[in-house]
């Protein structure tokens, strides 16, 4: 849920700290008090274009932030390794809402801090903007996936994304929760994918595949003959290196060899008593000393060293005569230089062309391809397709069937939101098998259909319906999603839900408000009491004329939450536009019955 919301300079507001209920908040005053900042700072944190119009008036810069309280099964899920490759959401991962927000996050390099997401955007005077996430910056793309997870916002440009096709989609399998359904059928559909691309590649073939083919077969053969290993190269090199270094490392090791023991060397040619012979005369001497403690541990440290020495005096011996010929050299130039026409060609190691080669002998199977081996790769694509085509029935069967219930619950809350009349339609149509039906998500085309009035024709959801309605019906979605799905796990923002809407209509409205908010945050712009008395928070903005020393700022906008009595007479100012006490009184009996009447989260429609 959003936890804070704070603002910096943006457009009249000079600095505000909002701290949103966890059920519903109101945000009310006056028309014009500047209520559509608090959507401009939502909209800048999650992505939204940086106008530098909105800095202001004085400023250099405007600044948003906003803090999002994580579940702790959201933050675990990141490191839970439960995704799939489907599913409403967030594709990628396979997770959904807060923990598709922690996935894309950590993708963005960044995990929750105590549970909570940093996210937050600057706007400079200038027009540049920068975006940053937990203190780190990233593209202003990232914000905006991630917010998108986290905050859904119902205003009049917002719903307008509820048009396409597929967040429509996004939707009913939401509510359909055919998570399972859609997963299966997205693995039949990636095999069928991948043999369509692999019999596409081998029905292209022309002369320059098979001048590919080839090239490849002359390749694998050249690299079969040589036969290299994998690091040969390298260890070649080294042995190299000793053969042409020889008489330096005779010479080094000799007379180590001497130095350390020289029994090991030509006697005769030793010079005086070697280091093991010194240490024994060593420890012979310690051990005559009658006198234990010191003396015998000293004589113990020295054997334990000439041991020691034993073992470099043995490694040392087994190097000398061990460098090779001349002939020995010659051969493994010849060598170096095989593999290192090898390494030029496919490398630059030894390693890459092997690999190079396995590829190419795979590449080269479906290039040699025969029509034997197409008719093969044919019969399979038909079992594939066979298989991707029965887990679409399934989906389907699972969708048709949440469509319908969607569709008939939606249409009772529209009832009880002044929209008498209006119905929604959710269409599922399975696509002409004959025109190859199937796609990334199905063989289904799905359609919102709204009847804003009866007698109304039945269009497409977005081009039937004003602002107000069409937030209303958003509304409605969202009351039913939740009560089949449970917890959103999302903050929801409703702009111009109350438009055109009064007396009854506006306390159910409040009402349903409420009842959202019992499984998600529910954040309402509205100027009506009936709705905002509903608010288990409630700020005002307000338009404050400008400070007489300093009036080049110009009109400030100051944004307070209220309490108690204060809550009352701002209720009081909505319902009637004074604060007298008949209004009062109305303003008190309103919050009171507002509280008592709340219905518990998946009830049914209130009045029923």
């Amino acid at each position: 849920m959003l936890e804070e919301l704070d603002i910096r300079n943006l457009g009249p507001i000079r600095e505000a700290t909002i701290a949103p209920a966890a059920g519903m908040t109101a945000i009310t005053g006056e028309t014009g008090a500047g209520k559509s900042m608090l959507l401009s700072a939502i909209r800048l944190v999650s992505g939204g274009a940086a106008e530098s119009s909105r800095v202001s008036a004085g400023a250099d810069e405007a600044w948003a932030q906003a803090i999002f309280a994580l579940s702790d099964d959201a933050v675990a899920s990141e490191h839970s390794g439960d995704t799939n490759d489907a599913g409403s959401g967030d594709a990628d991962s396979g997770f959904t809402g807060a923990a598709a927000a922690v996935a894309k996050a950590h993708d963005a390099g960044v995990d929750p801090e105590d549970g909570e997401l940093f996210l937050s955007r600057t706007v400079r005077a200038s027009g540049r903007s920068r975006a940053v996430l937990g203190g780190k910056s990233v593209p202003r793309s990232v914000l905006g996936a991630i917010a998108g997870e986290l905050v859904t916002i119902h205003g009049q440009t917002d719903q307008l994304k509820i048009a396409a096709s597929s967040r429509q989609r996004e939707f009913l399998d939401r509510v359909a929760g055919d998570e399972a359904e859609l997963a299966a059928y997205r693995k039949a559909w990636d095999a069928l994918a991948a043999m369509d691309e692999r019999l596409e590649r081998l029905r292209s073939q022309e002369s320059s595949a098979r001048q590919q083919a080839d090239y490849l077969r002359e390749s694998i053969d050249r690299i079969n003959r040589t036969d290299p290993q994998p690091g040969e190269d390298e260890e070649l090199k080294a042995c190299r290196e000793r053969i042409e270094n020889a008489a330096d490392i005779a010479q080094g090791v000799g007379s180590a060899l001497g130095a350390l023991d020289a029994s090991q060397v030509d006697v005769d040619a030793a010079d005086g008593a070697s280091a093991v012979e010194l240490i024994n005369h060593a420890v012979t001497s310690l051990r005559a000393i009658r006198v234990g403690g010191t003396f015998a541990e000293q004589a113990d440290r020295l054997e334990s060293i000439n041991a020691d020495l034993g073992d470099v005096v043995f490694a040392l011996s087994q190097e000398l005569g061990d460098e090779g010929s001349v002939e020995d050299l010659d051969q493994i130039n010849g060598r170096i230089h095989e593999l290192g026409d090898l390494t030029r060609r496919w490398g630059p190691t030894l390693a890459d062309v092997l690999a190079w080669r396995d590829k190419a002998a795979f590449d080269l199977e479906d290039l040699d391809a025969s029509p034997e081996k197409v008719a093969e790769l044919e019969s399979e694509r038909q079992t594939l397709y066979d298989a991707a085509l029965a887990a679409a029935d399934v989906l389907s069967a699972a969708r048709v069937a949440a469509a319908a219930d969607l569709g008939a619950r939606v249409t009772e809350e529209l009832g009880s939101l002044a929209m008498l009349g209006a119905s929604l339609e959710v269409r599922v149509t399975p696509r002409d098998k004959a025109d190859d039906p199937l796609g990334p998500y199905g063989r289904d085309d799905i359609a919102f259909l709204f009847t804003p009035f009866e007698g109304s024709p039945q269009l497409p959801m977005g081009k039937s319906a004003s602002g107000g309605e069409l937030s209303r019906l958003m509304l409605a979605l969202e009351l039913v999603a939740a009560d089949t799905r449970g917890g959103a796990d999302q903050t929801f923002i409703f702009d111009e839900v109350d438009a055109g809407v009064g007396g009854k209509a506006a306390v159910e409205l409040g009402k349903r408000l409420a009842r959202l908010a019992r499984s998600a945050q529910v954040i309402v712009v509205t100027h009506l009491a009936q709705v905002a008395s509903w608010a288990d928070a409630q700020f005002v903005v307000t338009k404050e004329p400008p400070d007489a020393d300093d009036d080049d700022l110009g009109v400030v906008t100051t944004i307070a939450e209220v309490n108690g009595e204060t809550r009352v007479h701002e209720i009081a100012r909505m319902l009637s536009g004074s604060e007298s006490e008949a209004s009062l009184d109305h303003a008190r009996e309103l919050l009171s019955d507002s509280r008592l009447t709340l219905p518990l989260a998946g009830a049914g429609a209130a009045g029923d």
